[in-house]
This record gives structure tokens, sequence and C-alpha cells, in this order.
């Protein structure tokens, strides 16, 4: 119904406006047990070969909602009974950000695809903490952290942005992705840069560490840079335990996008999201898992829209994968579809757990 129904009307309207209805919806469908319980009985799905336990965390399944979707902590409640096994909310800065001027976002159909330009925009770090004073959570909720888009803020006080946020909000999640890789703030990826990153990962390591702690990297790094980054995150030591790969792609030119030029014109300077980052971000997770053994625990995002994708994620190395773009092109039963479809693989290749499969095609040597 979804399908052939919801969605061709609700592609009529502005993405944006959808976007905020459904988070408020959403919201509205988690603050009673009732309507949790109704979403749950449509959309629920599991199964014991999808329990996993990552870095220390135990999950019911291994696909969540990706940052970016919920960017102030208001479907925490209701994401359970969609199906997710876990979820991670924000980005979060320590400063409020209305996000950037103008259209923010943009659907490729032609590309299943998104072009997003919000551009952190997000309540802040001290909003969010009151509301954490209120919330309790159901399942693992992950938070995103990344640095106030203002341009006053830049070098040693874009660290003591990061390290402020992390200092105030950490502790009250599962995990906390550092988000080094947002193409749309006013600085680009500054801190993927080698030198930036030891500065800003030295900080860090200067906290008190409270939970599991990952950094988000850009679809569309080379292979060269991701080793200078890996460098770096194994020179601080057990600060960082693992990954997000990949965030939007800034760079067009290596995506072969098919969606006509006025379309790609409305947002010339947002990042690409959705089909055609998969395999770049397959690539990535494939590249950081041989590299370092499996060292790393890796989060799988970009292009995930069935269980083929998100097992191909898992084999080439991610323990767990993160959707977004699939769920606004899949509406709420896609977690389920994904979920049943994964069972179904794991169980056709002789899996007794979602772990096992982890990083099978680079263990066997399998082609990309």
């Amino acid at each position: 119904m979804y399908e052939s129904i919801i969605k061709p009307v609700l592609f009529r309207f502005d993405p944006e406006r959808v976007h905020d209805f459904f988070v408020g919806f959403g919201e509205f469908l988690g603050s009673n047990a009732m309507t949790r319980g109704m979403v749950h009985a449509a959309c629920g799905y599991e199964h014991p070969l999808l329990r996993t336990h990552v870095l220390g965390i135990d999950f019911a399944n291994p696909v969540g909602l990706g940052a970016g979707f919920d960017k102030d902590v208001r479907l925490t409640k209701i994401m359970p009974a969609v199906g997710f096994g876990f979820m991670e909310v924000g980005a979060v800065t320590q400063f409020p950000y209305a996000g950037n001027p103008g259209r923010r976002l943009v659907r490729l159909p032609d590309d299943r695809s998104l072009i997003v330009y919000y551009g952190l925009k997000n309540i802040g770090a001290a909003a969010i903490g009151r509301k954490l004073s209120r919330l309790r959570f159901s399942f693992p909720v992950g938070i995103n952290i990344a640095k106030t888009n203002r341009a006053d803020i830049k070098g040693d006080a874009s660290v003591a942005d990061y390290a402020a946020t992390y200092r105030q909000l950490a502790h009250r999640f599962s995990y906390a992705t550092i988000n080094i890789s947002c193409p749309n703030a006013q600085d680009g990826c500054t801190f993927q840069d080698p030198a930036m990153l030891d500065t800003l990962l030295g900080a860090l390591a200067a906290e008190e560490k409270p939970c599991p702690v990952l950094l988000k990297l850009s679809a569309h790094l080379s292979m060269g840079e991701v080793d200078e980054i890996l460098a770096i995150v194994q020179k601080h030591g057990r600060l960082v335990d693992g990954f997000v790969i990949g965030n939007l792609a800034k760079d067009r030119s290596i995506l072969q996008l098919r969606s006509p030029r006025e379309r790609l014109d409305l947002i010339p300077a947002g990042g690409i999201s959705g089909a055609p980052v998969r395999a770049l971000t397959t690539a990535m997770i494939r590249h950081i898992y041989g590299k370092t053994g499996g060292r790393y625990a890796i989060i799988g995002l970009g292009g995930v829209f069935t269980a083929e994708d998100a097992y191909e994620k898992i084999r080439a190395g991610a323990s767990l994968v993160q959707i977004v773009t699939g769920l606004i092109y899949g509406g709420p039963r896609a977690v389920a579809r994904i979920n049943r479809g994964l069972a179904r693989l794991l169980a056709r290749d002789g899996y007794t757990h979602v772990a096992d499969a982890v990083g099978a095609d680079v263990r066997t040597g399998a082609p990309a």
C-alpha cells in the first residue's frame, strides 16, 4: 500500500514538510502504549538469527535508523515498535542551529536518492540534555555529535565545541558517533584532515570515556585517505571503537547519477544519499575490515534498501547497518522486510548468528 498509494501522494509534496509531519506523527504514536502496540503489530519482526552483541551492547537485530532522521530525539519511543534494533539521533551540536537557508531536501527518484542540505539543524546540546532527563530508552540509542555550524567557531574553538557536547551528553547514550564528515557545514569536512583529526581525538581522549566511540566518515574518501585516518585513530589507542561508513557524498562526479541536471541543480551544494553511494560505502567497509583484521566495529550506511543490500555490507565487514533514505522510499515496513530477508539469507548460508557472517567475504577472499 505504501509503494502503490501512499508514497506517490507523499512525493507530490515538499520533502522537508513531509519529513517534519512524519516526525511529529511518529512522536505522537510513541506517546502511549496502545499506539506503540499497533505499530509493532504491523511492522515488528523478530528472529533469533538476528540477535547480536556489538560494542558490549545487545541488539535485537542489526538494522538501525541512521542519524539525520531524528535530529532532536523525538522518535526514540516509536522506533523500536517500527522494528529497528537501534537508532542514532542527531547530529547534535553544542549550540542550536536553525539549518542552512533555502531549500534543504530534494528527492531524486531516478536514483533512489536524496540531496540533503540541512547543515546540522538541531536544537543544541542543552535542550537535548533537558529532554533526556525525561526519557528512558527501551533499546540501544546512539548520539551523533558534530561541530556547531557557525563560521565563528573554528580551529581550537571547534575542538572545544565537539568536546563540550561529548562531555555533556555521551554518558546518556549507548554509544557516541563523532561526526567528522558532514558535507553541508560552513567549514566542510575539516576534521577528516589527519592533523585536525589528531588534535580532536587528543582532546576527546583527555575526557572521561562513558561509552563506545565511533567516527563517521564520508562515503567518497579514497582508500589512501582512509588509511591516513586509520593511522591517526590507532595512535590514540582505545578511544575509537569503530566507524560509521559513510556520510553523504559531496563529490557527485563519481556517483554516475541519472537524475536530470535541472533537478540536481536545485541544491548544487547538497550531499547525496541512498543508492548512488551503496558501492562506495561497501568498498570502504571491506577495506577497513580487511586492513584492521576486524578490530573495529563497523556500522554500514548508504544505499540499504533491501535485505541483500544489508547482507552485502555485513559480509563486507559491518556488524550493524543503518537506513535513512531506504525508510523514506520503502516506508515503515521496510525494516521488517530487511530483517525477514536477512534471516532467510543467514539460514540459507548456514549461519546460526548474524555475527558469523560479518566480514565473511573478506575472510574468504570473495571478489568485491
